[in-house]
């Protein structure tokens, strides 16, 4: 095998959002950092007619994606996410070639860490290079959503993708929705004596049915009632809440205001160095999405309170919601105390074992 042949390998990674769930769908901010958890993809040339083999780990058949599959919905399962990424960059103008692609995975599935962006983002990363193809990384980002939302038929944010592409090892990742202006921010809890505990409620997280949706339909519905092009837009919640006459709708505009304002007030907790408020926020942003946007499910929420009682600065679910994952901001002594506390209380309450590791900020996507 040739060097080059060796070295076609890329990856990208899962990632946690810090703060700001449901906020990009609505033109707003977000804080995510990118796993060491990734997915990789070794890729080879396949030449004749083009096609894309693709097989992964675990999965004992290959599934041949032909041109003729190139069709919103024709591809289902793992496989759609590939066949999207294709398609997408097919639109995009890139003459992707056929290839053999090989693909394995440590980030989660199920657990609200993005395992779907890894996927498209390190498909994407493979095929843009094997077609030499110029493709500015930051427009990267669009063309995997591109792929979730039109072909997979996800109506997922832009967060994940660009948080799998662009965030930087050390660094938390703030972008505006909007503009998708990012902007680096240091992210390093160990300086401060402290770990970023990632804990999987191990409760299966179905962010594409049908439970998300609906919550993004409410906020576009009640953007157009208030004459505004997104809910970002609100500046004056106390104004906008009594235009909005069903009460669930309001819950879930004051907990998308409430957590754009947050994430701006994170950014500034983390400049300053002052993890304290960034706990406190974590917390905070935890309560809304429970009792505001009501994504939360008892496994999670026992995992916050748990975590809270032994000595955590804050905590929160990260993801879409119903299931996934649980940070928490824990002096890095008490680590062990807490993931144990969390252990007892699963098993007191009759839960499926939560698992649970340490998040380090890392590289977005990369050929390795």
């Amino acid at each position: 095998m040739t060097t080059e042949a060796a070295n076609r390998v890329w990856a990208a990674p899962g990632r946690v959002n810090l703060i700001g769930e449901h906020t990009d769908y609505n033109d707003g901010f977000v804080l995510p950092i990118a796993l060491a958890e990734r997915t990789v993809v070794r890729a080879e040339p396949l030449p004749g007619p083009p096609r894309w083999v693709t097989r992964s780990g675990g999965q004992s058949d290959e599934v041949v994606i032909t041109v003729d599959d190139l069709t919103p919905g024709a591809v289902s399962g793992w496989a759609g996410y590939v066949a999207g990424v294709v398609w997408a960059l097919r639109a995009e103008g890139v003459a992707v070639p056929g290839a053999r692609l090989s693909i394995t995975s440590d980030v989660p599935v199920g657990a609200g860490l993005s395992s779907s962006a890894a996927l498209e983002c390190s498909v994407l990363s493979a095929l843009v290079d094997l077609a030499g193809a110029d493709v500015p990384v930051p427009r990267r980002p669009g063309i995997a959503q591109h792929a979730e939302n039109d072909y997979v038929g996800v109506p997922c944010g832009i967060m994940d993708q660009t948080a799998s592409i662009r965030c930087q090892a050390g660094h938390a990742l703030f972008l505006d929705c909007r503009s998708l202006e990012v902007e680096q921010v240091p992210f390093d809890p160990a300086a401060a004596g402290l770990a970023l505990l990632v804990i999987d409620s191990n409760t299966p997280h179905a962010h594409a049915d049908n439970e998300y949706a609906q919550r993004r339909r409410a906020c576009e519905a009640a953007a157009t009632t208030l004459g505004l092009p997104a809910l970002r837009d609100v500046t004056d919640l106390d104004e906008a809440l009594p235009r909005l006459p069903d009460p669930v709708v309001r819950k879930r505009v004051r907990h998308v205001v409430t957590e754009n304002t947050r994430v701006l007030s994170t950014v500034d907790a983390l400049r300053a160095g002052d993890w304290e408020t960034v706990g406190h926020l974590f917390a905070a942003s935890h309560a809304s999405m429970r009792d505001d946007y009501e994504i939360t499910v008892p496994t999670v929420d026992l995992a916050v309170s748990v975590s809270l009682e032994h000595g955590a600065l804050g905590a929160r679910m990260t993801g879409g919601g119903f299931g996934g994952c649980v940070l928490a901001l824990v002096p890095e002594e008490q680590t062990q105390t807490v993931r144990a506390a969390v252990e007892d209380a699963y098993a007191a309450a009759g839960y499926a074992a939560p698992t649970s590791f340490l998040a380090q900020a890392s590289d977005g996507a990369t050929r390795l």
